[in-house]
C-alpha cells in the first residue's frame, strides 16, 4: 500500500513533531500528547506517500524538455504530432 521507508529529512518531522509533543504536555496528558504526535507523524506519511505516487503516475516516463508535456510511451504527445 504505502512505503513507510525511513528517510533522512523525516528527522526533522520527527524533532517537529517531539517538540510539538512538548508543547502540549501543559495542556494535556503526556499519553494524550504522544499519541497526537504520532497519529500526525503516520498521516503526514500516508498523505506524502499519495502524492508521491500521484507525481509519478502524472510524470510517466519523464517530462518533454520542449514543451512540458509527459511523455507517454517514448514520444511527446504533443511535439510528435506537430513533426508528423
Amino acid at each position: 500500500m504505502y512505503s513507510l521507508s525511513f528517510e533522512k529529512r523525516e528527522l526533522l518531522l520527527i524533532f517537529g513533531l517531539l517538540f510539538l509533543m512538548i508543547g502540549l504536555i501543559p495542556f494535556i496528558a503526556p499519553v494524550y500528547a504522544a499519541a497526537i504526535a504520532i497519529a500526525i507523524y503516520f498521516v503526514v506519511k500516508v498523505v506524502v506517500g499519495k502524492r508521491k505516487k500521484m507525481l509519478r503516475k502524472s510524470v510517466g516516463d519523464g517530462i518533454c524538455a520542449t514543451c512540458g508535456q509527459s511523455i507517454i510511451k517514448g514520444k511527446c504527445p504533443q511535439c510528435d504530432e506537430k513533426n508528423h
